[in-house]
């Protein structure tokens, strides 16, 4: 008795300029858009920086590395530098805290939390220039909220406009307020996907709450610490708009970050090619701590 094999079944194949063609209908709007409005800028301004260039003008000399040996010798590039991180390591370590912990509120099953969340996050979808604005009102030590505050319990208004001591932790202040919200947010959505058996082992092994979050939860919240310790620096690094609608860097170039240097030489003072120079220095600084992130700092990370 003869056994039946059965019939083969030929799949076709798709052929490569097929899927090339899927490839490039896909993903080539979005690998044209990076191109045009990402790298080529970025190309054009490592070459921009080696050359002595003023916005408007017809001519441009070559000057090699110049632009980057003025900066470094600048005597105003220490306290530039100095601002920077002071601003970037307070906003980033006082944004993550503070979300945190808001987040862990927002986490409680409690009446109204449905709108606390939704006050919580709206100021990081406001415009950064509205939201400087409306916080000059605030700070104002004359008319101010704060200064009447303050006047209140029988304490003077700093004058946060033009003391360069006080000028910063204000711009400080007000990027936290905006920002904070989208730290909660995340941190949030984290708690909530963060098993409940555990934490109920916990507490049945003797575990308070403190132990619970100290040795259940942060481990747990590791990747999205990661996550937001990679996108607030970079945030804060680049930062703008605030510095400008509030202080436009002083007093005496109190809140002049490394961005705002940027801005202040290519468009206030036109040096096209020096403001360039500081922004490869920034980009270059960037990518090193993005890479130091990511080789270092993500293999102590528990997923």
């Amino acid at each position: 008795m003869s056994t039946m094999t059965p019939p083969v079944v030929m799949r076709k194949r798709r052929t490569p300029w097929k899927s090339w063609l899927l490839f490039l209908l896909f993903a080539g709007p979005n690998v044209a858009l990076l191109i045009i409005f990402t790298y080529k800028p970025l190309i054009q301004s490592l070459q921009y920086s080696l050359l002595q260039w003023n916005i408007g003008s017809a001519t441009a000399r070559f000057v090699g590395l110049s632009n980057y040996s003025n900066w470094f010798t600048d005597p105003t590039t220490a306290n530039v530098v100095k601002v920077t991180v002071i601003f970037t390591l307070v906003t980033v370590a006082g944004g993550m805290v503070l979300g945190l912990s808001l987040a862990l509120l927002l986490n409680r099953k409690l009446r109204g939390t449905g709108m606390a969340r939704t006050v919580v996050v709206a100021p990081y979808v406001l415009s950064g220039v509205a939201v400087g604005l409306l916080w000059l009102f605030v700070f104002d030590p004359n008319f101010g909220v704060l200064g009447a505050v303050l006047k209140g319990i029988g304490l003077g208004s700093p004058d946060w406009y033009n003391d360069p001591s006080w000028a910063l932790p204000m711009i400080i202040i007000v990027y936290l307020w905006k920002n904070v919200g989208y730290v909660a947010l995340i941190y949030l959505a984290a708690l909530q996907a963060v098993p409940k058996d555990l934490l109920e082992a916990a507490t049945l092994d003797g575990a308070g709450p403190f132990a619970s979050f100290r040795n259940v939860m942060l481990p747990l919240l590791g990747p999205t610490t990661f996550f937001l310790s990679v996108t607030t620096l970079l945030s804060s690094l680049q930062s703008f708009d605030i510095i400008q609608a509030m202080t436009k860097g002083g007093p005496l170039e109190g809140t002049t970050t490394m961005m705002y240097q940027i801005y202040q030489e290519g468009f206030a003072t036109g040096r096209a090619g020096y403001s360039s120079a500081i922004a490869t220095i920034l980009f270059l600084v960037l990518l090193v701590i993005t890479a130091v992130q990511m080789l270092f700092i993500q293999k102590k990370v528990h997923y």
